[in-house]
């Protein structure tokens, strides 16, 4: 039988959409500060009028309900408005990875049809337009709005592109964000797989406001909290349980653009930062911080995390250490909405540690064996999830959806876990053999295929390894074309040069062969005990 939950439903008055979200936050919290971006401090009724702003500009530029715009972009005060603008005029957001090289970004905008981009040109010493002009800029593309630094010749700067608002009356955004519905695509967020090309998840208005406020329940999120949002916007941990949560509840958005140590923990300090979640890497190096003592931390009270090992002594001392009174961790993927499983604040800290709970409220869970015969507690086997969250569909790819989806709803996540006699669920396994460097996801296919075009590279297999930072790193084998010689450090600096910097391989093995099997596919588990062997 499949596992569900007994918390309590939905409440009766959740908003269908984010546009109805964020009109209901007005009528709830207006008044409350909704955004904290260095001297940028606005109430959520400021928030929301330039939100709107945002959605009168997009009109009178000509884009319409379910038209793709994305933003390239770290966080910052721009990229909420400019997402919250996206949804009130009906169009879809596709956030792209600020990692990204401009090859990896052209594809994902030539992928979703993206019809405006809004990005920066200063970020990091890093021109987004300049390396997206060096990759070739897609056809598709008709926009480029730069939110902060030069503008380019071809691209409109913000405020420009604003004042061309002026000329939409609100009531016609009023109308357009009325008109957008509960199936209607919120946003489409680019996860990859075996074959290593992203595919674009296409997410809806209705379950990404159920799922987060269903998040957020568990969590302890509540009106008056600051929320200082480390994980990156373009990922749904940062879109949907940051900006999206903030909203449902009436917590502050405190956009965070580059983890940095003790500027963290300087804006804890300053802006009494109460809501602070991450991957283990942000807890753990924040505990062991020469400077820890020196910062007054006493305002923090609630942390999540999860996408990758956690260590029981860890969240012990971050409830002794940091006095957070709620730690929890959870499960999810991009196909689910970015959430399938949590624990509770009630559970003890070796469940939370070593388990990501129990499933949402409204997702079904299962464990299955190879033939799709159910599994009992303590049985290893693939795991599988049915909800109103699951995605509508790899966009323009019904084979790949067909294959992740089956007839009766259920989404087949590649990851394999048993569930305990409690229902709580532990990963033990990845069938898709992706690894998480720091919450990131990272796909060895992907890798491998960009590996490959080295030209003293014959074959390469990636796999990834624990690092006490990140959680995981990559190591990658690879083979010599012909006679070739390689240098494993010339490999990882022409990999950086091309590859978001997570993907990166933190060591490259030069071998005569890959291991394989009978059916000449490469043994990963020979490799990862290589490579764990250093």
């Amino acid at each position: 039988m499949p596992i569900t939950c007994d918390d309590p439903p939905p409440a009766d008055d959740l908003p269908a959409t984010i546009p109805a979200a964020i009109d209901r936050c007005v009528r709830r919290f207006g008044e409350r500060e909704g955004l904290v971006d260095g001297d940028t401090r606005l109430t959520f009724a400021e928030l929301a009028v330039k939100a709107d702003e945002v959605a009168a500009a997009l009109i009178a530029t000509g884009i319409e309900p379910g038209d793709r715009v994305a933003i390239w972009a770290p966080n910052c005060g721009e990229w909420a408005i400019a997402a919250m603008g996206v949804h009130r005029c009906g169009a879809a957001v596709v956030p792209l990875n600020t990692r990204f090289k401009g090859a990896e970004a052209a594809y994902i905008l030539e992928r979703s049809e993206a019809r405006l981009l809004f990005t920066v040109t200063d970020f990091l010493d890093t021109d987004y337009v300049a390396l997206l002009r060096a990759a070739d800029t897609p056809a598709t593309l008709e926009h480029v709005v730069v939110l902060r630094g030069a503008t380019p010749s071809g691209t409109v700067a913000w405020d420009d592109f604003l004042a061309r608002g002026r000329s939409v009356e609100p009531a016609t955004v009023a109308a357009r964000a009325a008109a957008v519905g509960s199936d209607d695509i919120s946003d489409m967020l680019f996860t990859s797989g075996t074959t290593g090309k992203p595919k674009g998840a296409v997410l809806r208005h209705g379950a990404s406001v159920r799922a987060y406020d269903s998040w957020a329940s568990v969590v302890g999120l509540r009106e008056g909290d600051r929320y200082l949002i480390i994980n990156p916007f373009f990922h749904a941990f940062g879109l949907k349980a940051g900006i999206l949560a903030c909203l449902l509840k009436g917590a502050t958005i405190i956009p965070h653009a580059v983890f940095d140590v003790p500027s963290v923990m300087q804006r804890v300090v300053e802006e009494r930062v109460s809501m602070l979640p991450g991957p283990p890497a942000i807890y753990q190096t924040i505990l062991d911080h020469p400077d820890l003592a020196r910062f007054d931390m006493s305002s923090l009270r609630l942390a999540v995390t999860g996408a990758a090992a956690v260590p029981v002594e860890m969240i012990r001392r971050m409830r002794s250490e940091l006095a957070f009174e709620t730690i929890v961790t959870g499960y999810g993927l991009t196909e689910m909405t970015g959430i399938a499983t949590m624990c509770r604040h009630t559970d003890d800290p070796e469940t939370i540690a070593h388990t990501c709970g129990r499933p949402i409220p409204g997702v079904e869970l299962r464990v299955v064996d190879p033939a799709g015969v159910d599994l009992g507690p303590g049985e290893q086997g693939e795991i599988l999830l049915r909800g109103y969250n699951v995605m509508a569909g790899y966009f323009h790819d019904p084979e790949a959806t067909a294959e992740t989806i089956d007839a009766d709803g259920w989404l087949k996540t590649g990851d394999v876990g048993v569930v305990d006699e409690h229902d709580n669920l532990r990963i033990t396994d990845r069938t898709k053999d992706m690894f998480i460097v720091g919450g990131f996801n990272a796909y060895p296919a992907e890798i491998e295929a960009m590996l490959a075009e080295h030209p003293a590279v014959s074959q390469a297999a990636v796999v990834g390894v624990p690092d006490h930072r990140l959680g995981e790193v990559g190591v990658a084998f690879v083979v010599p074309r012909g006679a070739m010689a390689i240098d494993p450090d010339e490999v990882i600096a022409w990999s950086r040069e091309r590859m978001a910097n997570y993907k990166v391989p933190r060591r490259v093995v030069v071998v005569d062969a890959l291991p394989l099997n009978a059916s000449n596919k490469v043994l990963k588990y020979v490799l990862r005990e290589q490579a764990a062997a250093g």
